[in-house]
């Protein structure tokens, strides 16, 4: 049976998204959610993506939102994934609203949809909920003490500032901290470098997904890192600068986060299972 996909991405941070339950994914199409992800996600066999988005009914809510990373695990949230899903239930007449409610596996996000010329939604804010920053802690790996500051948008962040953004071993050290002893669920990492006022250079190793052009939450946790260290003003929006492009993210007195940012839609197609 054919499998119908909207592959969209936020800064080419790029998913497949569904319309259906991924809870019935199995007898429908004869592979269940996290085996569907891992074959369609690879990029020379399957259609290629960073995994899947599935949009699911929600009684609370406009939509459920459930992320399926390239590995076939299940994440709690991504950042740019609902900027996205907000772009899909509006451009496809889902809703009629520029105010809709999305439920999350960390929670009901708020996103207001801001339309372009041509009526289709191109920017998406995101009421991200609360980041915690914890403490930074000094921990191993790879032969070397690493300096990094854990923070909470959801799901898990270990934020690392450096000097170089660009020059940051992102495929190793984030491999081996993403598994790490102190992190047992696993964590998304980020390298961050301080670039000017209010602005920050951040590349990231996604959880289950590895390096990605962008990351939503990724670009929340780096700000309230950066705001609690006294890197960055939290009475301003802080820009962001990713491999994919940019995002503005607000981080106010009381930990609370709006994210800001471009949702793309690249095509419409049906997959052979």
């Amino acid at each position: 049976m054919g499998l119908k996909f909207t592959k969209m991405h936020g800064l080419g941070n790029d998913y497949l998204y569904v319309l259906g339950n991924p809870d019935r994914a199995k007898e429908r199409y004869g592979l269940d959610a996290a085996e569907l992800s891992i074959r369609l996600s690879d990029r020379h066999f399957g259609v290629g993506s960073d995994g899947m988005i599935w949009i699911a009914p929600a009684d609370d809510a406009d939509c459920l939102m459930r992320i399926f990373n390239a590995d076939g695990s299940e994440a709690m949230m991504c950042g740019n994934g609902v900027r996205c899903v907000g772009k899909y239930l509006y451009d496809k007449g889902l809703v009629d609203r520029l105010q809709v409610r999305v439920k999350t596996r960390s929670g009901m996000k708020g996103l207001e949809l801001s339309p372009g010329p041509d009526g289709m939604v191109e920017r998406v804010a995101v009421r991200m909920g609360r980041a915690t920053v914890d403490d930074e802690r000094v921990v191993e790996a790879l032969g070397a003490e690493v300096r990094l500051v854990p923070v909470d948008v959801g799901n898990p962040h270990a934020v690392v500032f450096v000097e170089d953004a660009l020059a940051a071993p992102v495929a190793s050290l984030g491999a081996a901290l993403e598994r790490h002893a102190a992190f047992p669920d696993g964590v998304n990492v980020e390298f961050v470098e301080v670039t000017g006022d209010n602005e920050l250079r951040m590349r990231v190793w996604e959880r289950g997904s590895g390096i990605t052009m962008a990351c939503g939450t990724g670009s929340c946790a780096s700000a309230a890192a950066a705001v609690r260290a006294g890197l960055a003003d939290g009475g301003r929006p802080v820009r962001v600068v990713l491999d994919g492009g940019e995002l503005l993210i607000e981080v106010a007195s009381d930990g609370e986060v709006v994210m800001t940012g471009p949702a793309a839609t690249v095509c419409e197609g049906e997959v052979e299972l």
